[in-house]
């Protein structure tokens, strides 16, 4: 038998697991050790690379994520499936629910019991990623720039949220910050998603959008370019080229516009 494909022959790693560390308390003859177990949820990916996320207090996998070598893995990691069963899986499963229930008050318009039932997600876990969302839409719908302020200083400080499973929320949160006239937060909020997908042709377009609006038109043009650059066929980006061009805000006269071959 063939060991080639030893990823396609085997299960993945996934689930809960505990590591437990000893380390030294107090000095001179009053120093102990003290043994701590930490709970941890794992996961491996496609590649074979694991990656490990710390607890928190509630049970809820929350935090940076770390990359595990599989012999470290293998030699100091546990599988907990009961603790899974017992603690993880009712508090994921309850706040998956709160959330969903924020969603739909949120849709109908709803959105002071959104805000309370986005908080009571938060409370469970800090960096959720859809409640956080969620709560800053909501302040967003509102109009209260200040509180939704708060929490687009909270997700551009995590990474996760500009992953691609979230794309249609941060979408839509950026959207919003321009339309309730926060371009400053756009255009940092933009950016940092462009560090992470610099090849999007959709988030250049919606940086341009957000520079335009700030009257920052060289830095517009220059997003807007690279959009099509990446996919001339955008239509978005080739109507706002269009209108550029229309009002005479586009002082390179050469630039070819939409449907036409921009090569060098």
């Amino acid at each position: 038998m063939s060991d080639s494909t030893p990823q396609q022959q085997r299960t993945r790693i996934k689930g809960i697991f505990s590591l437990e560390k000893i380390a030294k308390v107090g000095a001179g003859s009053t120093v102990r050790k003290t043994r701590q177990t930490m709970y941890w949820y794992a996961e491996e990916d496609e590649q074979g690379i694991i990656w490990v996320q710390p607890l928190n207090t509630n049970y809820i996998p929350s935090g940076p994520k770390q990359e595990v070598s599989r012999d470290e893995f293998l030699d100091q990691y546990t599988p907990e499936p009961e603790f899974y069963t017992s603690k993880v899986y009712p508090t994921i499963r309850k706040l998956n629910q709160t959330i969903a229930k924020a969603e739909r008050h949120r849709t109908n318009g709803d959105g002071f019991s959104a805000e309370y039932e986005f908080n009571n997600a938060l409370h469970v876990d800090v960096e959720n990623i859809r409640a956080n969302f969620g709560l800053g839409l909501t302040y967003l719908d509102r109009g209260d720039t200040q509180k939704a302020d708060n929490i687009f200083e909270r997700l551009v400080k995590i990474d996760a949220a500009f992953e691609a499973e979230h794309k249609h929320l941060f979408n839509d949160f950026g959207i919003n910050l321009r339309k309730n006239k926060m371009y400053d937060q756009a255009v940092k909020y933009y950016s940092k998603a462009l560090g992470l997908a610099p090849h999007d042709e959709n988030l250049h377009y919606n940086i341009a959008r957000a520079y335009f609006a700030k009257a920052n038109l060289p830095k517009a043009i220059e997003h807007l370019k690279t959009a099509l650059a990446l996919n001339k066929d955008l239509e978005v980006a080739q109507k706002f080229i269009e209108y550029l061009k229309k009002n005479n805000l586009l002082p390179d006269k050469s630039y070819p516009g939409p449907g036409t071959s921009n090569s060098q």
